[in-house]
């Protein structure tokens, strides 16, 4: 038996996600697992899982499988995203993604979640896009905001 160089799975570094509580339980090939158990202020009014934590921790199992393919201080963006909710989330909820197709700038994945009973909770579907880690503390004061709304896209004129 070889010793081979093994590529640490990503590690989930967002302040929101660490907020929530998610669970990194693997991340390469191209497929992820992640865990939730769900809080009282997970839930919404109902006492299930709120929609938007069970969307967020679908686009957080979609971003690490499309990371688990590329290199070292390549991160993605979710450039579109639709979930399908199917029932209730309850207990912990686990998402799964994997790469369905990847470009050179973009990933195409899928995914879905189960609570702790194995039930479907949701399937998500979504692109992300390939980008490199910009420096910490970048100046974005030259960034022009444009609050005028009838402001047309395209090129600034400054």
């Amino acid at each position: 038996m070889t010793d081979q160089a093994q590529t640490p799975p990503p590690i989930l570094e967002s302040p929101f996600v660490d907020h929530l509580g998610v669970q990194l339980v693997s991340a390469t090939d191209g497929a992820s697992e992640v865990a939730l158990p769900l809080a009282e202020w997970h839930l919404n009014t109902w006492d299930i899982a709120h929609g938007g934590v069970t969307m967020t921790l679908a686009d957080i199992a979609l971003a690490m499988a499309a990371r688990s393919v590329a290199g070292d201080g390549v991160g993605v963006v979710t450039v579109e995203m639709k979930v399908n909710f199917m029932q209730p989330g309850r207990g912990e909820l686990r998402a799964y993604g994997r790469v369905l197709h990847r470009s050179t700038t973009m990933a195409y994945c899928e995914g879905e979640i189960r609570d702790s009973a194995g039930h479907f909770v949701a399937k998500a579907l979504g692109t992300f896009k390939y980008m490199r880690r910009l420096a910490v503390g970048r100046d974005v004061t030259r960034q022009r905001l444009r609050s005028d709304p009838t402001a047309k896209p395209g090129p600034s004129d400054g």
